[in-house]
């Protein structure tokens, strides 16, 4: 919207019929007869109008109908009374008569066709502007749509945060809080997530910021983090969506059970890229699962749906005891889902 226009958008200068069409149509017409007489020696006899029809059409293209018409009425007169025998003459003699109807027929066309092409092009500036005013609000339908939306889903999460202080039974207080903070984490991620053009997203910028706000709404300002991610892996955003919940819930994890009555450790997320995958991995080097866990039988909400959003990309997921700690890995195919390289 606030690109400078292009030169043949503010075509033609002035109006046809104004003064400074009708200047330029007087100049352009004696520059061409100027132009003629230089050249006349180098010229064969016949051609009268060899640089009078660049005036006319530069008159038509630069200043409008009006203009063009008046240079072609002009240089006519001009070839006819210097260039046409007999010369300074304006006598019919011979077929002279037959070559200015040529010339007026080729002058008239000219300007017509450039008349026609003008409007044309008016008519293609009118679209445009239209196309980007709305493109502009349907940019601004669609930010309103996102943050709406995000608010939408932040407020649910608040809502069932204020319920959780009503709720006596710690199992079900758990399931709220638990829920009401994925709830929060969605809508954040709404925000960060989705541009107005949705445009793929580089998985850097929009990790880092991810891994922050998880980190700090864990509280536990001991506990450091790293982020490494491989250059050059974007996502579509309704794809990144899924690998993001599971990232967060990872991190999540390993800040309340990894780091239980510790405060300090460090929580390391990867993202590489494989042979045809994509490994995120958060790994962390607290005190590990128990001999006994099995991810696919964790009754914790947040593992479930990291379950079965692993299932929509067509990922794996797995956790997994390391030496000192626990690591979660979600693999997800290359190009499934739209992933972009």
């Amino acid at each position: 919207m606030g690109a400078r226009p292009r030169i043949i958008d503010r075509l033609p200068y002035g109006s046809g019929s104004g003064l400074l069409g009708l200047a330029g149509a007087v100049v352009l017409s004696l520059a061409a007869a100027g132009l003629r007489h230089a050249l006349d020696d180098q010229f064969p006899p016949g051609f009268p109008y060899i640089t009078f029809f660049p005036a006319v059409i530069l008159s038509s293209f630069l200043f409008g109908a009006g203009a063009g018409a008046l240079a072609g009425l002009l240089c006519g007169l001009l070839a006819w009374y210097y260039f046409i025998p007999p010369f300074q003459s304006f006598a019919l003699e011979g077929g002279t008569w037959i070559a200015l109807l040529f010339y007026a027929a080729a002058a008239g066309l000219d300007v017509l066709l450039i008349l026609w092409l003008q409007r044309a092009n008016r008519r293609l500036r009118a679209e445009r502007e239209r196309n980007q005013a709305l493109a502009a609000r349907s940019d601004l339908l669609f930010r309103e749509l996102q943050h709406r939306v995000a608010n939408n889903l932040q407020m649910v999460g608040a809502v069932l945060h204020h319920h959780e202080r009503d709720v006596t039974d710690p199992v079900a207080r758990a399931a709220l809080s638990e829920a009401g903070n994925k709830l929060e984490l969605i809508g954040r991620i709404q925000r960060q997530l989705y541009g107005s053009d949705g445009s793929p997203v580089a998985l850097d910028g929009f990790l880092a910021q991810l891994v922050d706000d998880v980190m700090a709404a864990g509280g536990r300002p001991g506990i450091r983090h790293t982020l490494r991610v491989a250059s050059g892996i974007v996502l579509a955003p309704e794809v990144a969506i899924p690998p993001a919940l599971i990232l967060a819930e990872g991190i999540a994890n390993a800040v309340e059970h990894g780091f239980a009555g510790r405060t300090s450790g460090c929580v390391a997320v990867t993202v590489t890229r494989e042979a045809g995958a994509i490994a995120v991995v958060v790994a962390d080097d607290g005190e590990g699962v128990p001999p006994d866990f099995a991810l696919d039988a964790a009754s914790s909400l947040g593992l479930r749906v990291s379950r079965t959003l692993a299932r929509q990309i067509g990922g794996t997921l797995t956790l997994s005891d390391r030496p000192s700690g626990t690591a979660l890995r979600l693999v997800m195919p290359d190009r499934a889902g739209g992933a972009l390289s």
